[in-house]
């Protein structure tokens, strides 16, 4: 990664320039850079798609923000001065709260109740949440339990006492303990209903094999360790649960309803208190590599964010 002067981009027709105040740092980040994330840019790119900053202007056809308003969305390039979102993929920045407070809510947060809601999270469900001390995990336990849920949470044994405080009632360590049988126990043999599903690889498989048996679903969000493979016939014979793919980006533009909806509840989560300000571990812009490394090696906790 290198910095270099490119020109200020212009918004095009339905979408707003943003003068970036801080970005996010997320794992698909990592994914783009070793070109694994589908659809990514090819090298050389500006890196980045997630900001929270200050209207600067307005591309055709913009009614929902003003120049001056300050939003949080996604888009292309976060990780410079300036990038370009478009209007249906950002949100007003909640009063009060600063950019750094509100890094997270478009994507961390939404991605977090789009999935719980696409598994039909209900009073009293067992969720079992990967990556729990990351940005999307420490949201959807906060989200799961307000709403009713046994929260069981994945995650490394010196991030536990962290994930414990957001509220999750048991914590296992992926890396040593046998994540299907602590999950059977602790479910009196049923399995989780809802899986949110982070990780991929072997522990995509783990995933589906955890979850209760007809009804169980099993939500992917990311493929951190790469892709799994199942076969048809293992969910018709051994699996036979509910796998569902969701990507919060395919998400804002085939179901604009869902995430309009998902918008509005995660304003009743803040006024409840549930969604409290965030508290990002904030880089210089200059240290992006330092900040993306530490993210892939797992040694993070929480919402990281580069500040221009």
């Amino acid at each position: 990664m290198r910095f270099v002067d490119v020109a200020v981009p212009t918004p095009g027709p339905g979408e707003v320039l943003v003068k970036v105040g801080v970005a996010g740092v997320n794992f698909a980040d990592v994914m783009q850079t070793r070109g694994t994330y589908d659809g990514g840019p090819k090298p050389p790119y500006v890196a980045g798609f997630e900001a929270a900053g200050e209207v600067r202007a307005l591309g055709e056809g913009v009614t929902t923000v003003a120049v001056g308003d300050r939003v949080i969305g996604t888009g292309a390039g976060a990780f410079a001065e300036y990038m370009v979102m478009a209007e249906d993929a950002l949100v007003p920045v909640p009063a009060g709260w600063s950019d750094e407070e509100a890094l997270g809510l478009v994507l961390n947060w939404a991605t977090a109740l789009v999935s719980l809601r696409l598994g039909q999270l209900g009073a009293g469900d067992n969720v079992l949440i990967h990556a729990a001390a990351g940005g999307v995990g420490q949201a959807a336990v906060r989200i799961a339990k307000y709403y009713g849920a046994t929260v069981i949470a994945t995650a490394s044994a010196a991030k536990h006492d962290v994930v414990r405080r957001l509220g999750a009632d048991h914590v296992i360590d992926y890396r040593n303990a046998d994540l299907v049988a602590e999950v059977r126990r602790l479910t009196d043999g049923r399995g989780a209903d809802i899986v949110l599903e982070s990780v991929g690889g072997d522990t995509f498989r783990l995933s589906v094999e955890v979850a209760r048996r007809v009804t169980g679903k099993v939500v992917v969000i990311g493929a951190a360790a790469g892709e799994a493979a199942i076969s048809n016939w293992e969910l018709n014979f051994r699996h036979p649960v509910h796998v569902i793919g969701q990507h919060l980006t395919t998400t804002i533009r085939h179901a604009p309803e869902l995430f309009a909806k998902v918008l509005a509840e995660l304003d009743e989560l803040i006024e409840a208190g549930v969604y409290p300000p965030g508290r990002p571990t904030v880089y210089d812009l200059a240290d992006a590599p330092k900040a993306l490394s530490e993210l892939e090696a797992r040694a993070t906790i929480g919402k990281l964010a580069l500040k221009p």
